[in-house]
């Protein structure tokens, strides 16, 4: 194994931080308007909130896992350029591992991202069945 082994993982692992941090930033913003909201107290939104917390969770996690990640591939790479052989693929191995778990991680938060929406989608159905217009 030599130095770029662990080079090529730098820029999947930098993409991937990026995206989780929008995901957290989309995440917060949509707690925040549910903060504003004067329909705050709504059953639907009560119904949002466990999951919500959830994905709090596993977001700071998940960006917890990755940046571990990307800290281990670079001190891999100067294991590496320090001819430690053995600690350098001993921590790109732990490297590969953590971004594993962060990947897991981020399936789960989508998972649950994608439960929330569908509380929202029965909720809208639940009203047009109650008198909203037909679609046309």
């Amino acid at each position: 194994m030599n130095l770029t082994t662990p080079a090529l993982l730098f820029p999947a692992i930098s993409l991937l931080l990026l995206a989780y941090t929008n995901r957290f930033l989309t995440l917060a913003q949509v707690i925040r308007q549910l903060n504003a909201s004067p329909d705050r107290g709504a059953a639907l939104v009560q119904c949002q909130l466990p999951g919500l917390k959830r994905r709090i969770t596993l977001t700071q996690y998940m960006q917890g896992f990755g940046v571990l990640s990307f800290l281990l591939c670079a001190l891999s790479m100067l294991a590496l350029f320090l001819e430690a052989e053995v600690a350098g693929k001993w921590m790109f191995g732990t490297s590969i591992v953590t971004l594993a778990v962060s990947l897991v991680l981020s399936l789960v938060e989508v998972l649950l991202s994608t439960e929330a929406l569908s509380l929202v989608v029965r909720d809208l159905e639940q009203a047009k069945r109650e008198g909203g217009t037909p679609c046309s």
